[in-house]
């Protein structure tokens, strides 16, 4: 009986992986401030060293993007004159595993509102990085979270998204390439590039 017993569970829990396994392209849409929309798609990974491979829920989410891992805009970036001085040292930094912008971050936000909102021909590419901890897949998928945050933050002062386009180089371009928490910490942000027709 008990051996009855353990078989049944055992075939369910056979049958509850398996499924689990097969579902990796379960998409939603979330809609962003101007009535653009961004696409999810929930896999499981291994975040920035999130050694549980999950955001808390036993989730994580993998954004499902534009090519070259950025979110579809009305402008093409690369065909733009690029001036990434200008807003260099407005470059926004994250916290471990977090897409949430810190309140000490909001000031540089706020200079990259002013420039977007004094020069209205101008658009901006949103960068966001990762540090190197975590699989490829999750770190692309952090980093456009990042990227989209800032957006939203920049919608919430007045710029309008449709000027921004973001693009996510997950771990691929580290600011500092050691491998100690200092490091990780600099690779951790969002930059912003000033976009400018040619």
């Amino acid at each position: 009986m008990k051996l009855a017993a353990f078989s049944k569970i055992s075939v369910i829990a056979l049958a509850l992986g398996v499924s689990a396994v097969g579902c990796k392209t379960n998409k939603f849409v979330t809609p962003l401030p101007g009535g653009a929309g961004q696409g999810f798609n929930r896999n499981r990974a291994i975040g920035e060293g999130n050694q549980l491979g999950n955001n808390g829920n036993g989730m994580s989410e993998d954004i499902t993007s534009a090519p070259g891992g950025g979110e579809a805009a009305n402008f093409n970036p690369d065909d733009m004159n690029q001036d990434r001085e200008a807003l260099a040292a407005d470059a926004v930094y994250f916290d471990f595993d977090s897409a949430s912008i810190r309140p000490s971050e909001q000031s540089k936000l706020s200079a990259v509102a002013s420039a977007l909102n004094s020069d209205l021909s101008a658009k901006l590419l949103i960068e966001g990085n990762c540090d190197e901890r975590g699989t490829e897949e999750y770190n692309r998928s952090l980093g456009e979270r990042r990227a989209l945050a800032a957006r939203e933050a920049l919608a919430g002062m007045g710029v309008n998204p449709d000027r921004v386009a973001t693009r996510s180089y997950g771990e691929d371009r580290p600011a500092d390439t050691d491998h100690t928490p200092a490091a990780w910490a600099k690779n951790r942000r969002d930059e912003f590039v000033l976009l400018h027709p040619k």
